[in-house]
């Protein structure tokens, strides 16, 4: 009995070490690229968000919930005190640039998105779907828009702040083809019928679409995972 629990922990504290590693990597890559590729810092943002957002396919190889708690909770602390507003003003600068990936115009949007996925692997960890119905809208969808809606928006609308239809379109294409592909990946896991990860899949892009629009600059790292984790939650 001990010998399980042992193997069931030291499982555990691997794929956690493993998770901080490949976020840890990707926020180094996402900066070696910026300067391979010469790519803006934006988009370069843009890619650390969409990467980040693929933790939802490491969330069936813990056990316990404490653990992907542990992985996302420093990040919370960790990008505060990297953003402008941080207390320790040292800080800035080290981390491979994290700092860099707090976006002009929502300091805390980094800071938001931590929050999001601490929130949501403490509440759903038992349905990883849900967190993924939530993450990947957030990762995919947002990263989408906010990449192809700079280049492509021409078709300006407000609602609480401005957004573009070209942008929205993004939201609602990105959102749906990353769940639809998590949702292909759960179904290993749990019983998914091909009506459910389809219908599942819009419906939730749909939201995601509609709560982006509303939502103020930055505010989507939150508004989006949590809204479109919970809606789901009740559709399933």
């Amino acid at each position: 009995m001990s010998l399980s629990v042992d193997q069931t922990l030291l499982t555990n504290l691997i794929v956690m070490f493993l998770s901080y590693i490949y976020i840890i990597s990707v926020i180094f890559i996402a900066k070696k690229t910026e300067k391979i590729f010469m790519w803006s810092q934006k988009t370069s943002r843009k890619v650390l968000h969409i990467l980040i957002g693929n933790f939802p396919f490491i969330l069936p190889f813990f056990s316990e919930s404490i653990f992907p708690v542990m992985v996302a909770a420093p990040f919370v602390l960790l990008t505060f005190l990297v953003s402008p507003y941080s207390p320790i003003k040292s800080l800035k600068g080290i981390l491979f640039g994290l700092q860099d990936t707090t976006e002009k115009g929502h300091p805390l949007g980094l800071v938001f998105y931590a929050i999001s996925y601490t929130v949501l692997a403490a509440l759903f960890f038992y349905t990883p779907y849900v967190i993924a119905a939530g993450v990947l809208p957030m990762a995919y969808g947002d990263g989408a828009a906010s990449l192809m809606g700079e280049r492509y928006g021409r078709r300006k609308y407000k609602i609480l702040c401005q957004k573009s239809v070209e942008g929205s379109l993004a939201v609602f294409a990105g959102s749906f083809l990353s769940l639809l592909c998590g949702l292909l990946f759960y179904s290993l896991f749990y019983p998914f019928s091909a009506v459910e990860i389809v219908s599942l899949s819009l419906w939730t892009a749909v939201i995601a679409t509609v709560v982006e629009a509303i939502s103020p600059l930055g505010f989507d790292n939150i508004t989006v995972p949590i809204v479109c984790a919970v809606s789901f939650f009740l559709m399933r």
